[in-house]
């Protein structure tokens, strides 16, 4: 519903953001944070994330990532849908600059797994410390916190140079 966007981009008024959001609602909600906020910071694009990665931002065009509480789809036979794939860690990784920082967070345990495992597979990324930005809370990790879930922090980095490479 975009309240991490607008903590983010209020904590951090020098930066510029685009959020990236398929679910009208949560667009209009965006919205109306930003006008209410008076942000000049943030662009808004209701569209695939994946689309936008591929066709409308360039390789190495961003400094960060975020991606907090995608769908986990927890089904076994639905896993296939799950954002966090070996195709779209790659992309993401691409979109990158050297230096620049993925930073994922869910309160799904085996979904957390996962992403650590395909973003560890990744060659251009490498695991961080820190991120561009800390996790603001969010109704999300709120929820998931009343229901006991550990919620799990991911930071990686994009490589200086891919691995091998001089």
């Amino acid at each position: 519903m975009g309240e991490t966007t607008i903590a983010i981009a209020k904590a951090h008024p020098e930066a510029d953001f685009i959020a990236v959001e398929v679910h009208a609602p949560g667009v209009g909600s965006l919205l109306n944070a930003i006008e209410r906020e008076q942000l000049g910071n943030v662009r808004v694009i209701r569209h695939d994330a994946v689309e936008v990665l591929q066709h409308m931002i360039g390789d190495e065009g961003v400094a960060a990532i975020h991606l907090f509480f995608p769908d986990p789809w927890p089904k076994k036979r639905h896993h296939k849908r799950r954002l966090v794939q070996p195709e779209a860690a790659a992309l993401m990784a691409r979109k990158l600059a050297p230096g620049g920082v993925l930073h994922a967070a869910t309160d799904w345990p085996d979904y957390a797994d996962h992403m650590e495992r395909v973003f560890a597979a990744e060659p251009l990324l490498e695991r961080a410390e820190r991120g561009f930005t800390a996790r603001p809370e969010t109704k999300f990790a709120s929820r998931g916190a009343r229901l006991g879930h550990p919620i799990r922090d991911l930071r990686f980095r994009r490589r200086q140079r891919a691995p091998g490479a001089r």
